[in-house]
């Protein structure tokens, strides 16, 4: 008989709250953080929060810094890597948004260094999870690296983001209700693993974001909090699970499937949160309160308010089942049809 063994790996801390720049040095110290440490930030979120974060640690620790320029690309993971391994490296923070935090996390794994994500917006759930969407040759990838040693969310910080940033998060941890519906699809017609307890987390996640819809569309504090909340524990769902199950399913594989056709996608909440209106009807669930939901808190519910031409949104949907064919989802294997894509997304409202 084989072993099942189940590895989780989940943040150690997490803090959440205001002015934490310089908590930074006291969680690397509590978790017993050494070495050099590398912040790493893009142009903008240096400026936000990175020189600050920068020479908070200067005080307790020797520091190195990188800026990232061409978001989420494998020749940036390089870049990190090398300096990692140069510089000798002894742990990382990225201070910055999903494609920040995701260079971070695969250079990380990579070199076996543990990071810290200090989030500048509330976009997606990456801030807290072990997967990292990486573009390679044009098109996103999931690769599964390791999830944050720490996780430290400054709301004021966070808050200065647009509001658009905040919106798109809502998008992504909306997307749990049909991740989930595929995910125990999987488990009963292909018999993939499943965890009630993951999902359970998950689905909770969404349900706060439903019912707190109207905190969220104030774009104050409170709905920061409510929307890293939410981000944070579909990350340790992911981390429960072992997979990105909890959180991606077919309406992931169509915002991938976006990402390839176009020059410039939406947010990645933004698509996600679309394609999940699509996905809950292809699921007969009730995908008008997925699409109330979004619309409550200023979402994009279709392709005009998304910038994206019904003709691509279309095409997406009928490449989405190709993106990762071993994930089973409600697409099946041979995915949809033209005129079921099209159906569906005019049943919807989405063209």
């Amino acid at each position: 008989m084989e072993r099942r063994i189940h590895l989780m790996q989940l943040p150690r801390e997490v803090l959440l709250g205001e002015n934490l720049t310089g908590e930074v040095v006291s969680v690397a110290r509590r978790i017993g953080l050494t070495g050099k440490a590398l912040v790493i930030y893009g142009p903008k979120t240096r400026e936000i929060a990175g020189k600050d974060v920068e020479e908070a640690i200067k005080s307790a620790y020797e520091v190195s810094s990188l800026t990232i320029r061409k978001g989420a690309t494998m020749e940036e993971v390089e870049k990190t890597i090398e300096k990692i391994k140069d510089e000798g490296i002894g742990w990382v923070i990225a201070v910055g948004g999903g494609s920040i935090i995701d260079v971070a996390k695969l250079s990380s794994f990579k070199t076996g260094v543990p990071f810290i994500s200090f989030p500048t917006t509330a976009s997606h759930d990456g801030i807290a999870s072990a997967n990292a969407s990486i573009r390679d040759l044009g098109s996103k990838t999931s690769i599964k690296a390791v999830p944050p040693v720490a996780v430290i969310a400054d709301v004021k910080i966070i808050k200065t983001a647009p509001y658009r940033y905040l919106a798109a998060g809502v998008g992504d941890t909306i997307s749990n209700l049909t991740a989930v519906r595929d995910w125990q699809l999987a488990h009963r017609i292909k018999g993939e693993y499943y965890s009630e307890y993951a999902a359970s987390l998950s689905l909770m996640s969404a349900k706060m974001v439903m019912r707190n819809a109207d905190i969220i569309r104030l774009g104050n504090e409170e709905s920061v909090r409510k929307v890293i909340k939410a981000l944070i524990s579909t990350g340790v769902a992911m981390s429960i699970a072992g997979s990105s199950r909890p959180a991606s399913g077919a309406e992931h594989l169509f915002s991938h499937a976006l990402d390839m056709l176009l020059e410039k996608p939406a947010l990645h909440g933004e698509q996600t949160g679309v394609g999940t209106i699509i996905m809950a009807y292809l699921h007969g669930m009730k995908w008008e309160r997925v699409r109330e939901t979004l619309k409550r808190v200023g979402a994009p519910t279709n392709a005009y308010e998304l910038g994206i031409d019904p003709e691509i949104i279309i095409e997406a949907l009928t490449i989405a089942h190709t993106i990762r064919p071993e994930r089973y989802t409600i697409l099946g294997k041979d995915g949809l049809t033209r005129e079921a894509a099209e159906k569906a997304a005019k049943i919807t409202g989405v063209i």
